[in-house]
């Protein structure tokens, strides 16, 4: 279950972080790169952060996608 939901996390956190940072990427490639950054993020924040829980899951999906939609905006294909 954790997994849909970083999902589905990542996918509104990726539309949330194009509109907050101003960038340009079409929608597929938002929340494909949104869910991606969700799922790492969300992993990574969980187990370093194994205290909080399902929390620090979340905050770590919507990190990860907002830093992963940056990176490629970034250093992407222009």
């Amino acid at each position: 279950m954790g997994f849909i939901l970083w999902i589905l996390i990542g996918a509104a956190a990726g539309w949330a972080a194009t509109r907050m940072l101003d960038i340009r990427t079409g929608p597929v490639q938002t929340v494909l790169i949104g869910m991606a950054g969700a799922l790492v993020g969300g992993l990574v924040l969980k187990t370093v952060l194994a205290v909080l829980g399902i929390l620090g899951g979340l905050i770590g999906a919507v990190l990860g996608a907002i830093v992963l939609l940056w990176l490629w905006d970034r250093y992407g294909p222009k």
